[in-house]
């Protein structure tokens, strides 16, 4: 089964890739012909991702799922929350996102924080949703090479590694995103 996942970043297609196995093809955004920037005006997690894949759906008339993930942080009120790509400012770089969240934190006592992510299948037509979270700490300083965004202060609750630390086996093991795939995978599976 042929798939778009609303995305244009390798490191996602090949987490969620690794996730589904041989038996869906899943192809990014390039492959579909899509080059512009999908919409990401909601001001939810649920909202986002809903946005993006109906925006795939409507304009390239494929099956496809899209996600919308969140670093939530208690002692930042949520925050950075939907805006977690762009925490520190439009270019969306992580490491000043790491900077701001660090700063941010400085003397804090309470450190839990959780990722969030939601992802939005539409399938001739109808909509689903799943939901997957990852609790955790933000670390003091980053450590690891792995990963993306906020991976390297991420740890997650149970482990002494950051998510920047680990294989991108023992992270799809627990992560937030293999978390709502493995919900999508189940679905998709159970109905064909």
């Amino acid at each position: 089964m042929k798939l778009c996942f609303a995305t244009n970043n390798a490191h996602k297609i090949r987490e969620v890739q690794q996730l589904l196995g041989s038996s869906f093809e899943i192809v990014g955004l390039q492959a579909i012909g899509c080059t512009e920037e999908l919409p990401e005006t909601q001001d939810t997690i649920e909202g986002n991702s809903a946005q993006k894949a109906r925006f795939v759906y409507q304009n390239y008339k494929i099956n496809c799922f899209a996600d919308d993930t969140g670093l939530e942080i208690e002692a930042l009120q949520g925050e950075p929350g939907v805006h977690s790509a762009h925490y520190a400012g439009p270019e969306r770089d992580s490491q000043a996102n790491m900077v701001k969240v660090l700063n941010g934190l400085a003397g804090a006592q309470n450190r839990q924080a959780q990722f969030r992510t939601v992802i939005t299948l539409i399938r001739d037509e109808q909509e689903y949703s799943f939901e997957g979270i990852a609790p955790g700490t933000i670390a003091e300083a980053p450590s690891g090479k792995g990963g993306f965004g906020y991976d390297p202060i991420f740890t997650p609750q149970g482990y002494k590694q950051s998510f920047a630390e680990m294989t991108l086996e023992d992270k799809n093991q627990i992560s937030h995103r293999a978390k709502a795939v493995y919900k999508l995978v189940d679905f998709l599976q159970n109905h064909r």
